[in-house]
């Protein structure tokens, strides 16, 4: 254990009395990393709203780290390099994530299903921590009812967002009768 403290602690920087600005930019990736790791291990989205966990998590960091060198309570170049240093692996991660579906699998998460034909996914739901209650009231306040039979498909998306598909219903039919000499039929299908 004492061989890795002393090859961690000149990288990190954990007992010297000052700070270099490598040393606060490894450890803005270490705090990153770690951050993102943990919010994704616990798995519960609805704390992030509409954006994914790697963009809260810099925001969160990136207030922390600026408001050191706002106060003085650390240096303030070396805190702007670890600001910068979040910034650049933000961007890079982002950068994967597009080239790689898998990497972006593994930043984002994926869609949780929690509602397929009509029938509750209870297992997805205790998981996500999404009641019957939770799906009624989005399905209630995107499409004004109540009833899980109409739904096709709802899911938990990477966001926190529940998306949801109904069912389609047939249009009505119906039969017009045209007489001679008319030129135009318009007809107009509401629900």
């Amino acid at each position: 254990m004492e061989a890795l403290l002393d090859l961690i602690n000149p990288v990190l920087g954990l007992e010297a009395p000052e700070i270099t600005v490598w040393q606060m930019g490894t450890r803005a990736v270490v705090v990153y990393i770690f951050g993102l790791v943990t919010i994704r291990l616990v798995g519960d989205r609805r704390f992030i709203g509409k954006y994914a966990a790697f963009d809260v998590l810099l925001g969160v960091i990136m207030g922390a780290t600026l408001s050191r060198a706002i106060n003085g309570s650390a240096s303030f170049f070396p805190t702007l390099a670890a600001a910068s240093v979040l910034v650049g692996l933000h961007w890079l991660f982002g950068l994967l994530s597009f080239y790689f579906g898998a990497f972006e699998t593994l930043l984002k998460g994926q869609p949780h299903p929690l509602i397929t034909e009509g029938q509750l996914r209870l297992q997805t739901m205790r998981k996500s921590h999404i009641t019957r209650r939770d799906l009624e009231s989005v399905l209630y306040l995107k499409h004004q009812t109540t009833e899980l039979s109409q739904v096709k498909q709802a899911r938990l998306e990477c966001s926190g967002d529940i998306s949801i598909i109904l069912n389609r219903q047939s249009p009505p039919v119906v039969d017009v009768d045209v007489a001679p000499g008319i030129q135009t039929i318009r007809i107009q299908l509401e629900p």
